[in-house]
């Protein structure tokens, strides 16, 4: 296929366009100037996109879909639209996925515009979806929304963030964690699955709750909820697959966002279970991803069976930059996580947006907020390492 050519941003236009940021963070851009940068894909020893433009990727985000929307106590609110036309807001576990970008993004940049706005966005969602989630009847949206908060306690030290995370875990565990199939936690309330999206990202959850709190109790949670999962999930090739019915039969196969979760469980628990063989299968699980998942140049796969899909692997980046951070692992795996953020920035609309197909022009005409996470966590994830 040929790739046509598109104008190429100079790294003066980058830094003309980051000042003109410092005085709006929601930037408004001419459409000329973000154009999308290559002519063929770039080589797989790619270096990382510059800090710059990986801030730069996160605003033109912001400027897209961030709406703030009134006063919350001494502050404000704010929620993410859902597209780019503001037909209405995110829901509820993709709005949750979208702050933990603007988390990753915070991390890898240290804007206090950005740590604002999380904290705006935070309080959309105790405002529009209170502090307790019983009614979801989805446990795996109700442990992304437990993660961000925790995520987000990280960052404030904010009591409430904390609380909001542990209430929500612990509700969770208490509806959703039984013996039946071993152990693992049911993905809804009716317990006919249980998934690797419920449970990695909780395992996950439960170790930054014991980070946050001492109670050792959150710790061995997570360590039983990826023995569960390497017992019915995890196979030796590195692949982590999606569900299980409750006759035990296997119901969904692997996806970035299972690979992902998995090595970011793994990643957190190895310090604590030096013997337990986490670290190694966090690897294989990314030699896997990188081999059986991507395409012959390594980028990482189009998902777009419907909207849910299409962010999954920028939840894969977050933990998978995290991996190479915490257990040093640039020299294996940094030119190929370079690569798939250089494709992805290489690839933009005129407005900074970056869809979830990395290989081709992202469109102009619409594009909606839960896929473009996916090039912003990808560009952030990888100034982790």
């Amino acid at each position: 296929m040929k790739i046509p050519t598109f104008l190429k941003i100079s790294m003066f236009a980058v830094t003309t366009l980051l000042f003109a940021a410092c005085q709006k963070k929601e930037m408004t851009t001419g459409n000329d100037a973000l154009l999308s940068t290559k002519s063929g894909l770039v080589t797989i020893n790619s270096v990382q996109p510059v800090k710059s433009e990986a801030l730069l990727a996160m605003q033109c985000y912001n400027n897209a879909f961030y709406n703030q929307y009134g006063t919350y106590g001494p502050n404000f609110k704010a929620y993410y639209y859902s597209d780019v036309n503001h037909t209405g807001r995110m829901d509820f576990w993709k709005q949750a996925e979208a702050i933990e970008t603007i988390i990753d993004a915070y991390t890898a940049n240290n804007d206090t515009d950005l740590k604002n706005k999380m904290i705006y966005l935070y309080n959309g969602m105790r405002d529009n979806w209170g502090l307790l989630w019983t009614s979801n009847i989805y446990n795996d949206d109700v442990i992304w929304g437990a993660l961000m908060c925790i995520r987000a306690f990280q960052i404030t030290n904010d009591g409430g963030m904390k609380d909001m995370a542990k209430n929500n875990f612990d509700m969770v565990w208490a509806r959703a964690w039984d013996t039946s199939l071993g152990g693992g936690l049911w993905w809804t309330t009716a317990k006919t699955t249980k998934n690797a999206c419920v449970n990695a990202p909780a395992a996950i959850c439960a170790l930054y709750l014991y980070q946050a709190t001492g109670d050792v109790g959150y710790r061995d949670k997570a360590k039983q909820i990826v023995d569960w999962m390497v017992s019915k999930l995890y196979v030796s090739t590195g692949e982590v697959k999606g569900a299980m019915n409750a006759a035990g039969v296997i119901t969904e196969g692997t996806r970035t966002y299972t690979q992902g979760t998995f090595i970011g469980a793994c990643s957190l628990l190895h310090p604590y279970f030096t013997s337990g063989g986490y670290k190694t299968m966090a690897v294989k699980v990314m030699d896997y991803t990188k081999n059986s998942m991507c395409n012959a140049q390594g980028l990482l796969p189009d998902e777009y069976d419907n909207e849910d899909c299409q962010g999954f692997k920028g939840i894969f980046a977050r933990w998978a930059c995290k991996f190479v951070a915490q257990h040093g692992y640039q020299t294996t795996y940094a030119s190929w996580l370079n690569y798939n953020a250089a494709e992805a920035w290489n690839y933009r609309n005129s407005n900074g947006l970056m869809w979830g197909q990395w290989w081709h022009r992202t469109p102009d005409t619409y594009v909606n907020a839960f896929e473009t996470t996916c090039g912003v966590a990808m560009m952030n994830g990888v100034w982790q390492f």
